[in-house]
């Protein structure tokens, strides 16, 4: 009896506490419909300390302009149809009201008790702002409720930016119990940001032999983490550099592997491809405005068959009468190169084109701490590992890639074995250029289009090919990986620019002792190559 007496009693007391915080929080909004910009400060202070749930809502609608007040003290928010919303009870209302009175001094009242109250949020992201927020302001006033969220928080990113807010603080107190507890606390969090100002606890201008000690320690560290993450990241993004490498190579490695023609206009298909996509791009959003975000969708097979019809064409009137002739080869598809530049820009115009990211493909993912990768790069990743699979299957699964092979191999018996070698020809440089159309669309993603586009990336490409070895696609992903991923290691420490050249020095070095590629064809395919 005497439980239930107690259980009655607590009820009773919860809600009449929670009528208190109601009518507390109704009377501070109240105060927001004074004329006196003072009044509506004090208002704002008293919502702010009401506790209650409705209170970051309203402070937030004050500060974008999205709240009205009516004379009887009743407060209004916009809903995204434009409609008013009673914040008392959330019910609708036909009358307009008026804009509270607000000046420079609510403003500062304002900014950041709304920062205060996003510490109490359920939502990560928005505890998360709001300690940035904070930061910035960097006012002792702040501190104690940043030490209270972090007793509280639980998620590690925001827990991270909490003692990196608090520990630029406590790095500069007169405290030296202080300052060792802040150093231990990024060293504990990894905060890299910090490291400049730890490392300045190091020197003699600190007075405290166990803060400096702590200091040092520190430093080493987070010097250790930072080449951690640093390696890894450019491991990370030098795989998503390789990926536009093999897409852009990999229709060379058809058309210059199979085939043994150099085709200098390879680059413009990887072009032609992007701009496939921003065509797409444009379509949907003039007739699909709904459905703009799957643009990239239909992409794919846009550019793949107009790249393949564009290839075929070029092939039917002008490589078909070029075999066997190298040199000619060379210059005349360096002239279609040309040829196909100027078109773009007499289409399209001479300046560079926006490709804009769907939204399921904007933002990143913290692979670990510190190290994020954009989604839009993990995707070029994964299409690349599906247009790999993609040729292999044709290569080796289908009747097109059997007649490919045998026609590579031995084009005398794979005519006299009634394979049509005319024909094989156009779909094997189509299907190359159809290739290095989905490069087009994969490089899209990754910053603008322009009509000089392929021309950054055909010399790589046949680097990529010669470097794995003419005709073997494996040889091609093995290469397009390892220039990629080299290239990002070896960028921050010499240079872009040296970073190529030592990187073009390692492939001369490989074909020197490997004149064949690092996945050189065996048995009889090396005398017919």
């Amino acid at each position: 009896m005497r439980f239930w007496l107690a259980l009655a009693a607590a009820l009773v007391l919860l809600t009449g506490s929670r009528r208190v915080l109601a009518e507390g929080f109704d009377a501070a909004v109240a105060g927001l419909a004074r004329a006196s910009p003072d009044d509506v400060a004090r208002a704002v202070e008293a919502i702010g300390a009401s506790g209650d749930p409705r209170a970051l809502p309203i402070l937030q609608a004050l500060s974008d302009g999205e709240l009205r007040v009516d004379d009887d003290g009743h407060a209004y928010i916009y809903n995204k149809d434009g409609s008013l919303r009673d914040v008392s009870n959330g019910t609708g209302t036909a009358g307009p009201g008026h804009p509270p009175s607000i000046d420079n001094g609510v403003r500062r009242v304002l900014g950041p008790l709304i920062a205060r109250l996003g510490l109490q949020s359920s939502d990560p992201d928005t505890r998360l702002a709001a300690v940035a927020d904070l930061a910035r302001r960097a006012s002792e006033e702040d501190q104690p409720a940043l030490r209270d969220a972090l007793a509280k928080e639980r998620v590690r990113s925001v827990r991270r930016a909490l003692i990196s807010a608090l520990a630029e603080a406590d790095l500069a107190s007169e405290d030296a119990q202080l300052r060792l507890a802040a150093v231990r606390a990024i060293e504990d969090a990894g905060s890299l940001n910090l490291a400049p100002k730890v490392q300045a606890l190091t020197g003699p201008g600190e007075p405290d032999a166990g803060v400096r000690d702590a200091a040092k320690h520190a430093v080493r560290s987070l010097h250790r983490k930072q080449t951690l993450v640093d390696g890894a990241a450019d491991v990370l993004y030098g795989m998503s550099t390789g990926s536009i490498l093999l897409l852009a190579a990999l229709g060379l490695a058809i058309t210059f592997g199979l085939m043994r023609v150099i085709n200098m206009a390879h680059g413009e298909m990887v072009m032609l491809g992007a701009y496939a996509t921003y065509s797409t791009q444009t379509f949907f959003h003039d007739h699909f405005p709904q459905s703009e975000p799957l643009y990239l969708v239909a992409a794919v097979p846009v550019a793949l068959v107009s790249c393949m019809v564009v290839g075929a064409l070029l092939e039917r009137t002008v490589i078909r009468h070029l075999y066997g002739r190298p040199l000619e080869t060379l210059l005349a598809t360096y002239g279609l190169s040309l040829l196909l530049i100027q078109i773009v820009r007499s289409t399209f115009g001479a300046q560079n084109v926006e490709v804009q990211n769907p939204p399921w493909l904007s933002g990143g993912f913290e692979v670990f701490e510190d190290v994020v990768i954009p989604y839009n790069r993990m995707a070029v990743v994964l299409f690349t590992v599906v247009v790999v699979g993609f040729v292999a299957y044709v290569l080796r699964g289908t009747s097109l890639g059997l007649r490919v092979r045998a026609v590579t191999q031995n084009r005398p018996m794979a005519a006299c074995m009634g394979i049509s070698t005319a024909r094989v020809d156009t779909w094997t440089f189509a299907l190359g250029c159809g290739v290095g159309g989905l490069g087009g669309v994969a490089l899209s993603q990754l910053g603008n289009v322009g009509p000089e586009l392929g021309q950054g990336v055909i010399v790589d490409s046949f680097l990529v090919v010669v470097l794995g070895g003419v005709g073997k696609t494996a040889g091609s992903v093995v290469a397009a990986f390892g220039l990629g991923i080299l290239n990002k290691v070896l960028e921050p420490i010499a240079g872009a620019v040296l970073a190529k050249i030592l990187v073009l020095m390692a492939i001369v070095l490989v074909i020197q002792k490997r004149p064949q590629g690092l996945f050189a064809p065996k048995g009889r395919s090396v005398e017919t190559a």
